[in-house]
């Protein structure tokens, strides 16, 4: 039987789990946030909002149907780190074409298995996010827990700048008939996706992308995409954001939506430990139906900062948090959920095909 090294999370506050190295030997460090996904890891891990991130799956097995060639949503693995409680070896699916602690190593991604994966997610729920330092190399207790009271909090770094660019599954379009510009804040692969599959033109442009740039090429809309870290730090982007506003058809996700948010004077804040996951039901204020919704995202929008013509759209039934707004004076739409799922049901794809109405309108 395969023996494996051994390895611990340590974080800031003195806890300590111990497990097994299943990826690449070495130390990351990051906030650790817990998802509870059962399934779709492969687009977890490829997710780049979760960019300064260790993330710890609490479904009990992860890597059962092993990695394909189809559904990453960007080109490399984005997480700090990855703590499962079991990972499986012996993956079975038709388009598998490794197994997920192979491509953590061809990826020189720190992971482990062994993890009291349960006892780690009631302590992040009690405590709230904490950084966290995961590695191979060890050392006294005290020194590991010491390092990981240094661990820069993630409101310090600018992680949309920080060694993201444009994804290489993001670069080309094919199709035909309205053009979106795309803002990639880290965008997910299916969220270009989702906008060809209804016949946009989707052409993608960097974080820092000037809006009277994009006002100059005469897109028929603009989409502010999905990304990590804390929304209030992107004062330029924001700035450029604003200057957008009125102008053009414009959808938010996620990230986009703080940002959007920020730029008519609304706040955020960071939630107690985010939401990350595909079981999110979001109530829609205006039907009273229910959304079950792929989310992930440490930070919100404070709901009573809205200026007047922002219009709350959607709301989390899990805390009550603000999930969506509609601009009543311009066609502006954004969510802080995830339309495209990938990984997760799809009740909110209707959200695209509300902005391609937008657009023509």
């Amino acid at each position: 039987m395969k023996s494996f090294p051994p390895i611990v999370l340590v974080l800031e506050d003195g806890m300590i789990f111990p497990g097994q190295s299943v990826g690449a030997p070495g130390t990351v460090s990051g906030e650790v946030v817990f998802n509870t996904a059962m399934s779709g890891y492969q687009e977890v891990l490829t997710d780049p909002s979760y960019a300064g991130q260790i993330v710890v799956m609490t479904s009990p097995m992860i890597g059962n149907t092993g990695i394909n060639e189809i559904d990453g949503e960007s080109s490399k693995i984005q997480v700090s780190g990855f703590l499962t409680t079991v990972m499986c070896h012996q993956p079975s699916h038709h388009q598998c074409t490794k197994t997920l602690p192979d491509y953590l190593v061809e990826q020189g991604a720190v992971a482990a298995q062994g993890i009291d994966t349960r006892s780690l997610t009631h302590h992040l729920r009690k405590k709230g996010v904490l950084r966290g330092l995961l590695t191979t190399e060890m050392d006294e207790p005290s020194r590991l827990i010491e390092r990981a009271s240094r661990i820069p909090a993630i409101e310090s770094l600018d992680l949309v700048r920080q060694g993201l660019s444009l994804n290489e599954t993001l670069k080309r379009s094919y199709t035909s008939g309205l053009e979106v510009v795309l803002i990639d804040f880290g965008a997910k692969g299916s969220i270009k996706k989702c906008l060809e599959d209804l016949g946009v033109r989707v052409r993608v442009v960097p974080p820092d992308t000037r809006a009277q740039s994009i006002l100059d090429d005469r897109p028929d809309g603009v989409v502010l995409s999905n990304g990590p870290g804390d929304p209030a730090r992107l004062t330029s982007i924001i700035g450029e954001v604003r200057g957008l506003l009125g102008r053009l058809p414009i959808l938010g996700i996620c990230l986009g939506h703080q940002l959007l948010s920020l730029a008519v004077g609304a706040k955020t804040y960071k939630l107690p430990f985010g939401h990350h996951g595909v079981n999110h039901p979001v109530l829609d204020l205006q039907t009273g139906k229910v959304w079950i919704t792929s989310q992930n995202h440490n930070y919100a929008v404070l709901e009573d900062s809205l200026p007047d013509g922002c219009e709350p759209l959607y709301r989390s039934l899990y805390d009550g948090s603000l999930e969506g707004i509609r601009f009543s004076r311009s066609p502006i739409l954004s969510v802080q959920f995830h339309p495209e799922a990938a990984p997760g049901p799809t009740d909110a794809f209707p959200i695209f095909s509300e902005f391609l109405e937008m657009m023509k309108r």
